[in-house]
């Protein structure tokens, strides 16, 4: 792919704490109990489901070795990006990968959009009809 694999554009919180974790060698469970967690916490952090406190946030970059900034942006220390070379990955997967995260970054955009018109409403709403 490209450089960015791991930027806000391309990955997920979620998706950069699975690369690390992986890239540590840890299994979910071991990282969970390293940082005192439950493993359906950490679960939920890599489903994007849910995202850690702050002091947690801290733990989970010294315990896999990558800066804050990169877990949380994807720019900065962080792990290396696979190397798809060596994996010869499928044409059409690659592709369908390729297609998921345009649609992610569209979907993106679409929810910064309906977030704006719900304020919009919610602010017309509050004024006092004349």
């Amino acid at each position: 792919m490209s450089d960015d694999w791991y930027s806000a554009e391309s990955a997920t919180f979620g998706d950069r704490i699975e690369a690390a974790r992986l890239a540590a060698g840890m299994t979910q469970g071991q990282l969970a109990k390293r940082l005192g967690v439950k493993l359906g916490t950490l679960r939920g952090w890599e489903e994007d489901l849910a995202e850690p406190r702050a002091n947690k946030l801290q733990m989970l970059s010294g315990l896999l070795g990558v800066s804050l900034p990169w877990l949380l942006t994807g720019e900065g220390e962080g792990v290396a990006a696979p190397d798809e070379a060596a994996a010869s990955p499928d044409p059409g997967l690659l592709a369908a990968l390729n297609e998921m995260r345009e649609i992610r970054t569209q979907m993106t955009g679409m929810a910064d959009r309906l977030a704006l018109l719900e304020k919009r409403l919610r602010s017309a709403l509050k004024e006092p009809a004349e």
